[in-house]
């Protein structure tokens, strides 16, 4: 059925307005606009019916199976509008499908859009009741909630296993901490991976939730990464976890592991006190922020000099972890940029943490990982560009891994 393009004349708008005194008579529970909706829904119904049957109403039927209307039915729609009552016109055998407003659907097209961006968001179940009431005016059960977030697993599922790019030049590796009503109260832990690609473009590798944090479980993730394509990492980015770079090193033994300089700085202030905080996290920056890692070993060993009556374990953490920590003095500042800290994951991972913190616990991993990804989902598509000095980073990876990238 075509429908022709037409315009709305300015007096046809202007005789609809002559009552309008407030913006409830336009957009309230009884307002014009509801109205309209409501007549031109009904309108639109009956001119499928009549293309449906070959006539119109009150017209001598045109079908040869004699095929007739036969009153209607109500169905109430919820949506922006709150629930709007539409009467759906029926015909006797029953083979009338409405193509504007299916069968079986009860709510508008984007209303489940509403619902999973309000889900996204970290809103509970009950706060999502509360705010589409308070909105649109219209009752929405848990169990309605629960189906729309539900059919979100099938595509994590298809998501979790989609295969990835043969190479990614960074791989950024961390885990966060979450609440789940497992029987009883447990941390979980949540394993994210993104990479770069060669595009320079952030991309979200994986999501996965285990019962602990540990070397053996991020075992399995890298494995998972190269059973879905990725064949070569040439560096990546970690958290102080140990037995970390060796898992990653199984997998990937010409990945450089690079030690997360924020996780370090923010393990280090751990052991000061307020006051000093400041100064000592401007020593600290004295030694990451070295041209070679020769003068960054110089200036620890200065950092020893002032802090070590204080702060001992400080010293001793940068000194244990060392061999982790310089691997980003051997690239010039372009690259620096981006290998030295897990910013890219990191930023991810306070968006996340901004969601959760209103929640106590979630009731299962299902519930988290629909969260999560949905969260994911909603982050990534701000990553419209490629990460800053890109272009001069990927110049100095096709130089210095050049047989890796043209033997792929």
């Amino acid at each position: 059925m075509t429908v022709a393009k037409r315009e709305v004349s300015k007096e046809w708008v202007a005789g609809l307005l002559a009552d309008y005194r407030k913006p409830e008579d336009l957009i309230g529970e009884n307002g014009l606009l509801k109205q309209l909706t409501k007549i031109l829904v009904e309108a639109a119904l009956e001119a499928e019916m009549a293309e449906h049957l070959g006539h119109g109403k009150n017209q001598p039927v045109e079908n040869a199976a004699g095929n007739t209307r036969n009153g209607k039915s109500r169905k109430t729609l919820k949506g922006e509008f709150g629930e709007l009552p539409i009467d759906i016109p029926r015909d006797r055998h029953g083979s009338f499908e409405p193509q504007l407003v299916p069968k079986h659907q009860t709510r508008w097209t984007g209303f489940d859009d509403k619902i999973l961006s309000l889900y996204a968001r970290g809103l509970t179940v009950r706060e999502i009741q509360s705010h589409l009431e308070e909105m649109y005016g219209t009752e929405v059960s848990p169990t309605l909630i629960s189906s729309v977030t539900d059919a979100v697993i099938e595509e994590v599922k298809a998501w979790q296993a989609r295969p990835l790019d043969t190479i990614y030049p960074i791989v950024y590796l961390d885990c966060l901490h979450v609440k789940v009503r497992d029987g009883s109260v447990r941390v979980k832990a949540v394993y994210l991976a993104i990479g770069i690609n060669l595009a320079g473009e952030k991309e979200v590798l994986g999501l996965w939730i285990a019962q602990t944090e540990g070397a053996k479980f991020w075992l399995q993730v890298v494995t998972e990464l190269k059973n879905r394509g990725v064949q070569d990492i040439f560096i990546a980015c970690v958290d102080g976890l140990k037995g970390f770079p060796e898992a990653i090193e199984a997998v990937y033994p010409k990945a450089a592991v690079q030690l997360c300089i924020v996780h370090m700085v923010r393990h280090s202030l751990s052991f000061v006190s307020w006051k000093l905080r400041k100064e000592v996290a401007a020593d600290l920056r004295h030694i990451y922020t070295a041209a070679t890692a020769d003068e960054a070993e110089q200036r620890l060993s200065e950092f020893e000099g002032t802090w070590d009556d204080a702060y001992l374990p400080i010293g001793q953490s940068w000194r244990r972890n060392w061999p982790r920590i310089i691997p980003f003095f051997d690239y010039p500042p372009e690259i620096r940029k981006v290998i030295y800290t897990t910013n890219a994951i990191e930023s991810v991972n306070m968006s996340l943490r901004k969601i959760t913190k209103n929640r106590g616990s979630f009731p299962s991993d299902e519930a988290l990982l629909k969260l999560f990804y949905l969260a994911l989902r909603n982050i990534s598509q701000k990553w419209t560009m490629p990460i800053r000095d890109w272009k001069a980073a990927l110049t100095r990876f096709t130089i210095q891994f050049d047989e890796r990238m043209s033997g792929l």
